[in-house]
């Protein structure tokens, strides 16, 4: 980004064919199914963004990739916001607002499921894999947006927690938390949706 900066166009380029694939997946994940068709759009104008900044961006400790994906946040946020959704702010709340517990046996089914599919798993376990994933796409569309957005980029961008809470300017104890009830969100979706193998779909 330093030498984009300095007037390096090729660097751009190199910037762009890193970071593009798994800026894109966590702009689509973060939007969810019901804005899916915004990903584009939203995709462009981060980019855009990082042109518009490069002669004063200043990384303040923090990555080009920890500042791309705030970028990309940030306007996930503002798309919400216009759209009409309610943008929940608290870890401790669900879209509407309202305090979530977990179900106390919400982790049950997890017990019986297969091991991870391999080269070598059965067309049923491969199948049992397939509708995991499935159904793990649809929990993550309930989860809030500041519990999506912290374990997205933990599990599925790989960040380090204190690069969570900089992409996302909270606090840890903040983005430790709403990990913890992403998490705590996701075991009792899964758990309540997705039968062990062998039981067939609930």
């Amino acid at each position: 980004m330093a030498a984009y900066a300095a007037g390096d166009a090729r660097a751009f380029e190199q910037l762009y064919a890193r970071h593009h694939a798994g800026l894109y997946r966590f702009i689509r994940r973060l939007l969810g199914s019901a804005l899916n068709a915004q990903t584009d759009e939203v995709f462009q104008d981060t980019w855009l963004r990082v042109v518009q900044a490069r002669t004063r961006w200043a990384p303040d400790g923090a990555s080009f990739r920890t500042w791309l994906f705030t970028l990309a946040h940030h306007r996930v946020v503002d798309l919400l916001r216009r759209s009409g959704r309610e943008v929940a702010l608290d870890a401790f709340e669900g879209d509407d607002g309202a305090p979530w517990e977990p179900a106390a046996d919400a982790s049950a089914a997890w017990q019986h499921w297969p091991a991870p599919a391999g080269a070598a798993a059965h067309t049923e376990e491969l199948a049992f894999w397939r509708r995991a994933g499935e159904q793990l796409l649809g929990c993550l569309d309930q989860l809030p947006l500041p519990q999506r957005s912290t374990f997205l980029l933990h599990h599925d961008d790989g960040f380090a927690l204190d690069d969570v809470a900089r992409a996302l300017d909270v606090g840890f104890e903040t983005a430790k938390t709403r990990l913890r009830y992403a998490m705590s969100k996701l075991r009792t979706c899964m758990g309540a949706h997705l039968a062990p193998l062998g039981s067939g779909p609930r």
